[in-house]
């Protein structure tokens, strides 16, 4: 028997070997590929000083605007000012995950469901510390991700361990079953609620950026230049999102060589 299993062994080895071989000799990639290729953004999100400060940077700048709004005798009446923020990476920190794809070797690697199942994500500087000083002024705080609408028990955890104010089941939004974008939702607290912030890592945090070209998000930001510090406060995310999504066209379905190929062509080097 242990001849047998030493056999078998060396085959599936072979096997193994073989088909890396292959891959390397037709350029054939691996979703290692793309992982490997988000070290440095992981390591920057993580590890640089100019991360965490851009988050205060954020944050303090919420509570800035936040005390100008809340001055003002001109508030919308009889409806109570709110402020909406994303969670991922605007919130709570999921940069263990994407680093755990880059060094894990793992046969079946942790993905994101496992993840938010886990409840384990630590709150982004300066986050919590805003969200009490806007509950202690009586705001109302919406948080609006695209986690799906099935992991609402889980994220609700997640915010109540790190100490977010006001995470229950009637302030956090997600994604339900065939909705695209976060516009609809947006709304529906705007019905109730003068929101006067937004905070958020993504453009598709705010009005007027779902799924525009690379171009188009540009012209986009230009065209909204004024509200960015005013009503829109953003936050750095090179690990993911939908500027990523951009260069792809939003075509879920390209190949990782496809992928890889995109974001070497959407490089602007200078011309020697």
């Amino acid at each position: 028997m242990k001849k047998i299993a030493a056999l078998i062994t060396a085959a599936v080895l072979a096997l193994s070997l073989s088909a890396i071989s292959a891959c390397a000799q037709t350029g054939t990639s691996t979703p290692a590929s793309l992982a490997e290729q988000n070290t440095m953004s992981v390591l920057w999100f993580q590890t640089s000083g100019e991360a965490k400060a851009l988050f205060y940077q954020g944050y303090n700048i919420g509570k800035m605007r936040l005390d100008e709004i809340l001055n003002k005798k001109a508030m919308k009446k009889g409806l109570k000012p709110a402020i909406v923020l994303d969670l991922d990476e605007t919130v709570i920190d999921n940069s263990p995950l994407f680093a755990r794809k880059i060094v894990s070797s793992d046969s079946y690697p942790l993905n994101w469901s496992m993840w938010v199942k886990r409840a384990e994500a630590k709150a982004l500087p300066g986050a919590i510390e805003f969200l009490k000083y806007a509950d202690s002024k009586g705001v109302a705080i919406f948080y609006i991700s695209n986690r799906k609408e099935t992991k609402k028990a889980v994220t609700i955890k997640n915010l109540l361990a790190v100490g977010a104010p006001q995470a229950d089941a009637d302030h956090v939004f997600l994604k339900r079953i065939g909705e695209r974008g976060k516009e609809d939702r947006r709304r529906q607290v705007a019905r109730t609620h003068n929101v006067v912030l937004l905070f958020g890592d993504n453009l598709g945090d705010f009005s007027g950026f779902d799924e525009l070209t690379v171009s188009g998000r540009i012209e986009a930001v230009n065209k909204q230049k004024e509200e960015f510090g005013r009503k829109l406060i953003v936050f750095p995310n090179p690990m993911y999102g939908d500027w990523e999504g951009a260069i792809y066209h939003y075509d879920s379905i390209k190949s990782i060589d496809e992928r890889l190929k995109l974001r070497k062509n959407s490089l602007q080097p200078f011309q020697p």
